[in-house]
């Protein structure tokens, strides 16, 4: 293995000799409750996160770098000179909790050797992590031939809007990292998008009258609420049915001919909802499972509108570099007779965001229950070659720090990378850390070193890099 340059070797020490401010800060971070909420004057998604903003920015100024607010929509922490830039972008936000955490969400708690709080992987663990190896390469003189940047954003769950204000002004990098993915990069991240299906309810002798469940689009539903309707005719079988029903996690109960349903599953990312347990496809099959032989087709439409592979839409399929498209219903809302059902897909990169959108209007159409697309909105794909820098350069470093010969990745999920030029994500914990979006998120209190550590080399490899 080479010999590891000089001014990694000084910044890593650094932060061995640091790890207790760093675990500090990122427990002080990961106690502000950086969800999105309504605007205020400069906080475009709240206070909760113009507050983050604010502390890590006070940060950067104690430790004597430039910093910039960009409108409360992101800031910047910069030192060095030089007209290259090499840049890590993490975020700020945080996606919302549900009911059943053990340790308190924005607690920041130590219990045993785990670190628990919302945000702890997905990505205030990493950001600071990040943020603290460019103070290492700062504190120790590190002899750079170009800027040094941080950037923290404050909407990369609900929308991007961060970084798309921000590099309206600001500029991109020559060569960036987002640590917010899996080791050692990934190079490839699916298109990702949000489709809405207005769909009518069902009118005959079973209707849905109500129904309602879910956040975000990239989170799997944990509970859902649904109100079903029957003729009198049916009472007697319906009960029976129902009384004989397998599905513990449904709860039913009747108020003359109508009943309440409450379905409870699992949440988790959006990116694998396989991985979850959608409350909403609990409830649907029970619907399906009491309703009349003549509605049949029907109530199977709404439960395969939640499969995960989008075979409801007739969306499904794959490609080599990436393998299959997964889809999410993550937030379904009853307006007036008819819902409103996001599905968050994640389809391949070698695919077209309109095909998709294609696909799924000529399925709805053909099966003929007045549903339609009411909205579609794409991210495109990020497809990054593996013979190209910056991932070479990553690789290189990644490997030279721990012997894991691990080629690079894809994903279902969307990064910082995907929205800015010359970037690629990168991992983010180990083995026991996460999961993202779920309760408990959790992240061992021994990887903030480690994978600043290995940040501090990547980054400096990549400063190296922008001379030649």
């Amino acid at each position: 293995m080479p010999e590891k340059p000089a001014a990694v070797a000084a910044a890593q020490a650094w932060l061995e000799q640091h790890e207790q401010q760093l675990i500090d800060d990122l427990r002080a971070l990961l106690q502000i409750e950086s969800l999105e909420t309504d605007a205020e004057p400069n906080a475009p998604f709240g206070p909760g996160n113009r507050e983050a903003l604010d502390f890590v920015l006070s940060k950067a100024e104690e430790w004597g770098m430039a910093t910039k607010d960009v409108e409360g929509y992101a800031g910047h922490a910069e030192f060095g000179e030089g007209d290259k830039l090499v840049m890590t972008l993490g975020h700020l936000d945080v996606v919302p909790v549900s009911d059943g955490w053990k340790h308190a969400p924005f607690g920041a708690e130590i219990d045993g050797d785990y670190l628990y709080a919302r945000g702890a992987v997905d990505d205030k663990g990493p950001t600071m992590a990040a943020f603290y190896a460019l103070r290492a390469l700062k504190e120790t003189g590190a002899d750079l031939p170009c800027r040094m940047r941080a950037v923290f954003g404050c909407n990369e769950e609900s929308g991007f809007k961060c970084v798309e204000r921000y590099f309206q002004t600001e500029e991109a990098p020559t060569y960036g990292i987002a640590p917010d993915s899996g080791w050692p990069l990934y190079n490839a991240e699916k298109g990702i998008a949000n489709l809405v299906v207005n769909a009518p309810f069902p009118k005959g002798d079973l209707a849905i009258i109500s129904m309602n469940g879910g956040s975000r689009p990239n989170i799997v539903i944990d509970k859902f609420e649904l109100t079903l309707e029957f003729a009198p005719a049916l009472e007697a079988e319906i009960k029976e049915r129902t009384a004989d029903y397998w599905d513990k996690n449904v709860a039913v109960s009747f108020s003359g001919n109508r009943i309440g349903v409450t379905a409870t599953g699992k949440a988790a990312h959006g990116s694998t909802p396989f991985m979850g347990d959608s409350a909403f496809t609990r409830a649907m099959r029970y619907a399906l499972a009491i309703a009349p032989p003549m509605q049949a087709e029907e109530f199977e439409a709404w439960l395969a509108l939640g499969h995960p592979s989008g075979v409801g839409l007739a969306i499904d399929g794959r490609d080599d570099p990436s393998e299959d498209l997964t889809a999410n219903i993550g937030v379904v809302r009853a307006e007036g007779d008819a819902a409103k059902v996001t599905v968050n897909i994640r389809y391949p990169v070698t695919w077209k965001g309109a095909d998709v959108d294609a696909r799924a209007k000529a399925k709805l159409e053909e099966d003929g229950y007045g549903w339609t697309v009411a909205e579609f909105d794409d991210s495109e794909p990020l497809f990054f070659p593996a013979d190209r820098e910056p991932v070479l350069t990553i690789l290189e470093a990644y490997r030279e720090e721990t012997g894991d010969m691990k080629p690079p990745r894809s994903m279902g999920g969307g990064t910082y990378a995907r929205a800015v030029p010359n970037t690629v994500s990168v991992g983010t914990g180990w083995e026991g850390d996460g999961p993202a979006h779920e309760n408990d998120e959790r992240i061992h209190i021994s990887h903030p070193l480690k994978m600043a550590k290995i940040y501090a080399h990547i980054l400096f490899r990549l400063a190296q890099l922008t001379a030649k």
